[in-house]
C-alpha cells in the first residue's frame, strides 16, 4: 500500500492534521498566527544550512524554528513591540534563508517545493517523522491541555492556581517549531499557518467548547488534505495550495451554515 505515492501523500496529510488541529486552536485562541509565519519563514532558512553542513532536514528546520520562537518571546518579554519584532524577524529569517540557498545550485531548482510543499515526493522515512513529530506533539499538548488552556485564558488566574505562564509559552513554542519542521514538506514554509489557523478558525464556527473545537480542528484539517488532494488529481495543480485552497473553501461554507444553538 506504502508504494503508491497518492497513498503515502494523504497519509502525511492526516497524519499532520493531529498536531495541526489542537496547536491550531491555541494559535487562534492566543492570536499567534503572525508567531506561526515567523516560525514557519525561518524554516528556509534552517533548509538552506541543512544542505550548507549535510545535516537532515529536519533537524535543521526544527532547530532554526526554536531559535527563531525561542527568540521572538524573549524579545517580546523584554519589552519589544510584538508585531514589529514578528516583522522583522520573520522577513529576515525568510530573506537569509533564500540568500543562502541562492548559493546552493541544488537548493535553488528545488527552493520552490520548501516555500509550497511537495506532498506528493513523500517518503516512508517521511511518514514516520510526520507521525512521530504530530504524536509528540499531539502528547505534549494532551500533557499541558488544563494548563495550556487556564494560562490562555487568563494568566493571573494560571498563576493563582500554582502555574507558570511562561512554562505554558514555552510548551507552544516547542509545539509549534516541531510542527513547522514536520509541515514543511507537506505545505511549504509561505502554508504552515494557515493549516494551523483556517481548520481552527473553521470549528470555531460550531464549537461548543475548547475540546470540541479542537476536535473539529483536526477533522477540517484531514478534510482539507483529502480534499485538496483530490483537487489537486483532478485538475493537475500544487498539491500544498490545493490543500489550503480547499481548507478555505471549507471556511466559506462554514460561515453561511447554521450555528448549533447553546
Amino acid at each position: 500500500m506504502l508504494d503508491d505515492f497518492l497513498t503515502r501523500a494523504g497519509l502525511a496529510g492526516l497524519g499532520l492534521t493531529l498536531a495541526t488541529g489542537p496547536l491550531g486552536s491555541f494559535v487562534v485562541w492566543r492570536r499567534m498566527a503572525y508567531f506561526g509565519d515567523a516560525t514557519a519563514h525561518a524554516a528556509i532558512l534552517g533548509v538552506a544550512l541543512s544542505f550548507g553542513f549535510g545535516i537532515s532536514v529536519y533537524a535543521g528546520t526544527l532547530a532554526v524554528a526554536l531559535g527563531m520562537a525561542v527568540t521572538v518571546a524573549t524579545l517580546a518579554g523584554r519589552g519589544h513591540a510584538m508585531d514589529t519584532t514578528l516583522g522583522v524577524l520573520a522577513h529576515s529569517a525568510l530573506a537569509f534563508g533564500l540568500v543562502a540557498a541562492s548559493f546552493q545550485s541544488g537548493l535553488r531548482v528545488d527552493l520552490s517545493a520548501w516555500l509550497f510543499g511537495d506532498i506528493l515526493s513523500v517518503r516512508r522515512v517521511d511518514l514516520v517523522m510526520v507521525w512521530g513529530g504530530a504524536l509528540t506533539v499531539l502528547a505534549l499538548l494532551v500533557w499541558r491541555w488544563q494548563g495550556l488552556l487556564t494560562a490562555t485564558v487568563n494568566e493571573e488566574l494560571a498563576q493563582a492556581e500554582g502555574l507558570n505562564p511562561k512554562y505554558e509559552r514555552l510548551a507552544l513554542t516547542i509545539a509549534l517549531a516541531l510542527v513547522v519542521a514536520v509541515a514543511l514538506k507537506i505545505v511549504g514554509a509561505l502554508l504552515i499557518s494557515a493549516l494551523l489557523i483556517i481548520p481552527a478558525a473553521t470549528a470555531r464556527q460550531f464549537a461548543r467548547n475548547p475540546e470540541s473545537m479542537a476536535v473539529g480542528a483536526t477533522f477540517a484539517g484531514a478534510a482539507s488534505v483529502l480534499l485538496g488532494l483530490a483537487a489537486s488529481l483532478r485538475f493537475d495543480t500544487p498539491a500544498g495550495p490545493s490543500i489550503v485552497a480547499a481548507s478555505t473553501c471549507l471556511f466559506a461554507a462554514s460561515l453561511v451554515m447554521p450555528r448549533p444553538k447553546t
